[in-house]
C-alpha cells in the first residue's frame, strides 16, 4: 500500500479531530464497526470492531483510500460518489441505510448494512460509517429461522395436499361423465341404434367435459400463480448489489470472492424488482451450493445490451459444471441432485424471466463451471438515470 505523511497531515487531519472530538471513547463505545474518512476519501479513524471485521490494523488503513474496503466496481467508483455529492449535494446513501457488500484483507466479501452520516468540524468536512457484518448477525438468528423454515414447509405441504384433494375431487365428476358418454357410444356404435346422429351427440358430450376439466385447471393454475407483479424502471447494479447481499446473508458465502461487471449501457431495467432479485438470489445460491468442495470459490455477474432492447445477465461459477445426465431437464420443477433440495430454484428462475418476456439458459463456462444467462427488457425510453 502506498503510505501518506502521517506526521504532515495529522495535525488537520486524526490528530486534529481528535483533539476536539474523543473519536477514540466513542468508537469503542459504538459496538457496529466505525470508520471515519475526510472528503477525499482517506481514512481518519478505524475503529476497533472495525479491525476485526476487516482484517487490517488501524495503522495499516490510515490514510489509505477507503475504497480498499470495497469490492468492485465501487472499489473503481467511490471518488466519482464522493465528487457527486460534492459538487450536487444530492444524497444517495447519506442518511440512508444501505445492504452492501464489503471486501477482508484475505480478498473474501461479505454482506454488510452501512450507514453514512456527515459532520462539518472547523470547515473541514468529514463523513461516518457504521457497519454491521449481516452474516454474523443472521448466524445468530439461524436456529430460530431453521426452525421458521421447516414450519414454513409443513405448512406448504399441507396446503399442496389440500390443492390435490380439490383437484381429485373437482376433476372427478367430469372425468367419469366422459367416462360414461364414451361407454355409450361405444355401445350405440356396437347396436347400430340410430346410427351416427347419437354417437356424436355423445362425443360431443364429452368434449363439453374435457373443456370443463380444462377449465378447473386453469383456475387451480392462476389461484396458486404468483401473478407478473408490478414492473417499474430499476437500476440493475442496485438489484445486483442487494441480490448478493441476501443471498451471502446465511454465511454461506463466507469465502467466495463475487465480482461484478456492468455495461453502462445495461444498468437500467423495466422489471419486478423483488421477482428480478428473488432469480439471482437462487442462481448465486445454486453456484454457492456447487462450490461447497472448491478452495478457490468464485462467482462473477455480468450485463451487457442484447437485442430487442434486452439486457442479458450472466451468472458464472468455477464448480464442477452441469451433470449432463440432467442438461435439458435443469429447469423442470422438482428436479434437483441435492438430498435436502426441493428443486424449484431454477423452475422459479424460469418461470419469471419467462413472465418478463425474455429466456434463460445454461452453458459450459471457458474455464469450466457453468454459466446461467437470462433476459430482461430494458426501458423503453432513454437508460440514463432519471
Amino acid at each position: 500500500m502506498a503510505d501518506r505523511d502521517q506526521d504532515q497531515n495529522a495535525p488537520a487531519g486524526v490528530e486534529g479531530v481528535a483533539s476536539r472530538v474523543p473519536l477514540a471513547a466513542i468508537a469503542e463505545a459504538v459496538p457496529d464497526a466505525m470508520i471515519l474518512i475526510d472528503e477525499t476519501g482517506h481514512i481518519e479513524a478505524f475503529s476497533k470492531s472495525a479491525e476485526q471485521m476487516f482484517g487490517y490494523g488501524e495503522a495499516e488503513v490510515l490514510g489509505e483510500n477507503v475504497s480498499m474496503l470495497m469490492p468492485s466496481p465501487h472499489r473503481e467508483r467511490h471518488d466519482q460518489y464522493i465528487n457527486r455529492y460534492l459538487t450536487t449535494g444530492q444524497k444517495r446513501i447519506i442518511g440512508i441505510g444501505r445492504a452492501t457488500r464489503a471486501r477482508h484483507r484475505s480478498g473474501r466479501t461479505f454482506p454488510i448494512d452501512l450507514h453514512v452520516g456527515e459532520a462539518i468540524i472547523d470547515d473541514r468536512r468529514f463523513f461516518v460509517g457504521f457497519i454491521q457484518d449481516v452474516s454474523r448477525q443472521h448466524q445468530n438468528e439461524r436456529q430460530l429461522h431453521g426452525l421458521l423454515r421447516d414450519l414454513a414447509r409443513a405448512d406448504r405441504i399441507t396446503r399442496t395436499g389440500t390443492i390435490a384433494s380439490a383437484i381429485a375431487h373437482e376433476l372427478n365428476q367430469p372425468l367419469a361423465a366422459i367416462s360414461n358418454y364414451v361407454e355409450a357410444a361405444a355401445a350405440i356404435a356396437a347396436g347400430q341404434q340410430e346410427g351416427s346422429t347419437k354417437i356424436r351427440e355423445a362425443l360431443a358430450h364429452c368434449a363439453d367435459e374435457v373443456e370443463r376439466a380444462g377449465t378447473i385447471i386453469r383456475r387451480i393454475r392462476e389461484f396458486v400463480s404468483h401473478g407478473d407483479g408490478e414492473r417499474r424502471k430499476e437500476s440493475l447494479a442496485n438489484i445486483i448489489e442487494e441480490a448478493v447481499a441476501l443471498a451471502l446473508a446465511d454465511g454461506d458465502g463466507a469465502n467466495v470472492t463475487i465480482s461484478t461487471h456492468i455495461d453502462e449501457a445495461a444498468d437500467w431495467l423495466l422489471v419486478d424488482r423483488i421477482q428480478v432479485q428473488q432469480c439471482l438470489v437462487n442462481l448465486i445460491r445454486n453456484a454457492l451450493q456447487a462450490m461447497e468442495k472448491v478452495r478457490d470459490k468464485r462467482i462473477e455477474i455480468h450485463a451487457r445490451p442484447a437485442a430487442d432492447d434486452m439486457v442479458e445477465l450472466a451468472v458464472a461459477d468455477n464448480g464442477p459444471g452441469i451433470d449432463p445426465a440432467i442438461a435439458d431437464r435443469l429447469f423442470q420443477p422438482f428436479l434437483t441432485t441435492r438430498r435436502d433440495g426441493m428443486g424449484l430454484g431454477l423452475s422459479v428462475c424460469h418461470r419469471i424471466v419467462e413472465a418478463h418476456g425474455g429466456r434463460i439458459w445454461a452453458e459450459k463456462g471457458k474455464d469450466g463451471g457453468s454459466v446461467f444467462r437470462f433476459t430482461l427488457p430494458a426501458p423503453p425510453a432513454a437508460k440514463e438515470a432519471p
